[in-house]
């Protein structure tokens, strides 16, 4: 009975099949998965060692030391004195500073300066430890004093004062000449050496530096001659002096002529 049916439905599709009109069917194939494609394993190179290889011969120069010639440089030859007569070495280039030792001839030393407005010299004597002025008259000089330099008298450095300067200074003036006073400075006896005056003052046309002292304190009062017509002011200064050394210097307060 089976066979029966299945015989009668083949015959069927057969009938079926050749009343249909022809048609080519195209079948489109379903793509395939893509396949994973995994990147390649990374394999590191070592870096390759490179050992440079020199071309070129290199031709050592030997240094060459040169010895300097060293030439001898002349040694200032300082003009030398030789005392003439009994005479006083002092703390400054005239007579009127303060006593600093005592010369006699044959007494020798070096000079190292000079003064530009008196010409006394600067000496360091043989016999004694420090510098003192010396007045060229009583001295026999060998060498060229014009070679050397000007010097000035640093009193602060001659030793300590116990004493200040003079206070209350005045000066006044009458024609051609001006007076100078101050208040006495109390000292010692032992200690009194009075005063010193140094001054720039115009006499006959030329501008003069003037100095002068007084030997006890008591002296208060000083007269200098000082005209007009010199192409700088006058001016002074007033120290008190004692047996050690000099104070500091007090202006003084110079009227103009």
């Amino acid at each position: 009975m089976k066979r029966k049916h299945v015989a009668i439905l083949v015959s069927v599709l057969a009938i079926l099949a050749c009343s249909l009109p022809s048609q080519a069917i195209t079948i489109t194939p379903t793509p395939a998965p893509p396949t994973e494609t995994q990147p390649p394993a990374f394999t590191a190179t070592p870096e390759a060692t490179i050992t440079p290889i020199s071309t070129s011969t290199t031709a050592f120069t030997p240094t060459i030391t040169f010895t300097p010639t060293i030439s001898a440089t002349p040694t200032f030859s300082f003009p030398t004195v030789t005392v003439n007569k009994q005479a006083h070495c002092r703390y400054g280039p005239s007579v009127a500073f303060l006593h600093a030792a005592d010369l006699y001839p044959g007494d020798t030393g070096i000079v190292d300066g000079r003064f530009e407005y008196s010409g006394w010299l600067h000496v360091k004597f043989d016999k004694i430890k420090y510098y003192c002025w010396v007045a060229p008259s009583v001295v026999d000089v060998v060498g060229d004093i014009s070679t050397l330099r000007y010097n000035e008298p640093d009193l602060q450095s001659v030793g300590y004062s116990n004493y200040g300067p003079p206070g209350n200074i005045t000066a006044v003036r009458n024609g051609d000449e001006v007076t100078i006073n101050w208040d006495q400075v109390e000292m010692t006896e032992d200690h009194d050496r009075g005063y010193l005056v140094i001054a720039f003052v115009c006499q006959n046309g030329n501008y003069l530096w003037w100095t002068d002292s007084y030997e006890d304190q008591f002296t208060t009062s000083y007269t200098v001659k000082d005209e007009a017509g010199c192409p700088a002011p006058s001016e002074g200064l007033l120290y008190t002096v004692e047996k050690h050394g000099f104070s500091k210097p007090a202006q003084i307060p110079w009227p103009a002529p």
